[in-house]
């Protein structure tokens, strides 16, 4: 199986290559389109803001690419928020429209900081072969300061004196708003999941 992890030049795509790699399975990190399109599996991962994401996919020309893709893709942290229409961050920023939905600043509440830092607990909503052996109540590691709107693509939450959609699904498209490569058992069997969903 070839999986590739698409490299933006920042951020956790060598923590979840290693995470791969725990699991035996070899993942390329690659900016290369043709690499990309002809992959089986696709791992959107981020860390840092959505305006610089969107740029660095434009200017790698592989926002067409990823619109495209075909086959089950994931977004791990700001990959999920790049899914959605649009984000409020900086000066806001048209986001990869695979899911309805405007992503926006975080607001917890008296006594939460932002951002979201630590493991929460997850609930899950639906049904679904990423979720497969996750249980409510199971912890995932979270690191964001913006969330993606709460909706029918919505799998799994969160809560952080707000909602926190932390999973979603669109057709072949999910998203994780924590990162699975540091959250232990929970992240292993989410990945392990995607690895085996029928493309």
């Amino acid at each position: 199986m070839t999986v590739a992890i698409v490299r933006l030049g920042a951020g956790n795509t060598a923590s979840v290559q290693f995470a791969l790699e725990r699991l035996g399975t070899q993942a390329l990190i690659t900016s290369d389109p043709a690499e990309i399109a002809q992959a089986e599996r696709l791992i959107l991962p981020g860390v840092g803001a959505a305006p610089y994401a969107m740029d660095r996919l434009r200017e790698l020309a592989l926002v067409d690419v990823i619109r495209a893709f075909p086959r089950p893709l994931i977004g791990l942290c700001l990959g999920q928020q790049l899914l959605f229409e649009r984000s409020d961050e900086g000066e806001g920023a048209d986001l990869l429209s695979l899911i309805p939905g405007t992503v926006r600043r975080l607001e917890p509440g008296q006594g939460r900081p932002v951002p979201h830092m630590g493991w929460s607990r997850l609930r899950r909503l639906a049904d679904d072969p990423l979720l497969d052996g996750i249980q409510d109540g199971d912890h995932a590691y979270f690191v964001h300061s913006y969330v993606c709107p709460t909706g029918p693509a919505t799998l799994a939450e969160a809560d952080y004196g707000e909602t926190v959609p932390a999973v979603v699904r669109a057709g072949n498209r999910w998203g994780c708003q924590f990162h699975p490569e540091r959250s232990s058992d929970t992240g292993r069997r989410i990945l392990a999941n995607f690895l085996e969903i029928a493309a």
